[in-house]
């Protein structure tokens, strides 16, 4: 009776550490299937387009591909700023209709309403899914942050191309960018505040 006690104690511990390893390397492998996640969702996003990203391409490289001029593509647009920035923010109002393959450009419109500089950054999205896959911008006030003076205005042009690879399905798209401040003051954002209340701060 004592030997087989002794016997399956040691048969218990190789079950416990088999086991233990078993989890160590289910683990493992579920972290380092996370951390794969994100450069796997970016590159399923620049492949089909899901996710509203859009390519950027040089203008020689724009003008290479053949222009469909027996389709007419509408390209809709709209302008919109993060609740905590103070900037009016317009797009064209009427739809662009387009054929694919040809260069064109829209002017976007930025107005500074605070009494402060601000620093902010355009985030674009192309809807529907699969359409940002075929567009690609050549330039962009996007590409970089937009710092406005107080009560500066400034007009802002994206010049873009819809490859005419574009699913027939897709005869109507939408370019929307949102603007967020990039570099938060909080102190100078609460002076700027009170100032347009008529109250006072301290600092």
């Amino acid at each position: 009776m004592v030997s087989t006690a002794r016997s399956a104690a040691p048969s218990a511990a190789r079950a416990n550490r088999r086991l233990a390893f078993r989890l160590l390397v289910v683990t493992a492998a579920m972290f380092g299937f996370g951390y794969a996640l994100v450069p796997l969702y970016e590159i399923v996003c620049d492949i089909t387009g899901i996710g509203g990203r859009t390519g950027v391409v040089s203008e020689a490289a724009a003008t290479t591909g053949g222009v469909d001029s027996t389709r007419v593509v509408k390209v809709q647009f709209v302008a919109t700023v993060n609740s905590g920035l103070r900037w009016a923010f317009e797009g064209p109002q009427e739809p662009l209709e387009i054929h694919p393959g040809k260069v064109y450009e829209a002017n976007f419109s930025a107005s500074n309403l605070s009494r402060r500089p601000v620093v902010a950054q355009a985030v674009p999205s192309v809807t529907p899914v699969g359409a940002a896959a075929h567009f690609n911008k050549i330039e962009c006030f996007c590409f970089t942050r937009q710092r406005l003076e107080p009560g500066e205005t400034r007009i802002m042009p994206v010049r873009f191309v819809v490859n005419e690879e574009i699913p027939r399905r897709i005869g109507t798209l939408t370019l929307a960018y949102t603007f967020f401040e990039a570099e938060p003051d909080a102190r100078s954002a609460a002076r700027d505040d009170a100032a347009s209340h008529g109250t006072r701060t301290n600092g």
